[in-house]
């Protein structure tokens, strides 16, 4: 069974019909117990930083997370969380993974990045099947620089760290549950890790 951890953020929906595609069992969950025992954990996020972390908190769900042992794919903002700090609401975050959350300079961007970019990724498990600048669906205003824990890369006025992994902990800047083919293979290779 997949967890998916329920917290408020804004794009359950779209990884729950994502799942369903799939034909995978999932639960929308916000029980520690549940998320503990899953076989795989998606941590999906839409919305600002400093109200995630503070949700999070306010269940208890940040220790939860940090408990997790299992694979846990962490989607935009649930991929920034894994990181120590985002300048967005100047915000402590799980602390998971080393590494800032900076916003792209709205002098030389378009900010947020709306709409589809393609990534580079090192081939591993999580892109089997993909092939090798795969196009994937992103909106965000804030990004990870890249790091030992890149995986993918994408470009948008400057190379930044489109998906990390560090130990069971994984992260996907762009929207997977809205990207067509390519996010249904990326999700039906994080669920068969």
């Amino acid at each position: 069974m997949i967890a998916i951890i329920k917290y408020g953020a804004g794009n359950t929906r779209s990884v729950m019909n994502a799942l369903d595609r799939l034909n995978v069992n999932y639960e929308l969950t916000d029980i520690p117990e549940t998320i503990i025992a899953a076989e795989k954990v998606i941590f999906p996020g839409v919305g600002h930083a400093k109200h995630a972390m503070n949700v999070l908190k306010s269940k208890g769900l940040d220790e939860v997370i940090r408990s997790v042992t299992n694979p846990l794919l962490g989607i935009c903002v649930g991929m920034q969380l894994l990181y120590e700090y985002s300048e967005e609401g100047d915000t402590e975050c799980l602390g998971l993974i080393e590494g800032s959350i900076v916003k792209f300079d709205e002098n030389l961007l378009i900010v947020p990045q709306i709409g589809w970019n393609t990534i580079t990724h090192n081939g591993g498990p999580l892109f089997s099947d993909l092939e090798e600048s795969p196009w994937f669906y992103a909106v965000h205003s804030y990004y990870a620089r890249k790091g030992e824990n890149t995986i993918a890369t994408s470009t948008y006025g400057v190379e930044y760290c489109s998906a990390v992994q560090k130990d069971n902990f994984y992260g996907a800047q762009f929207h997977p549950e809205k990207s067509s083919s390519n996010g249904h293979q990326l999700l039906k290779n994080f669920i068969e890790l």
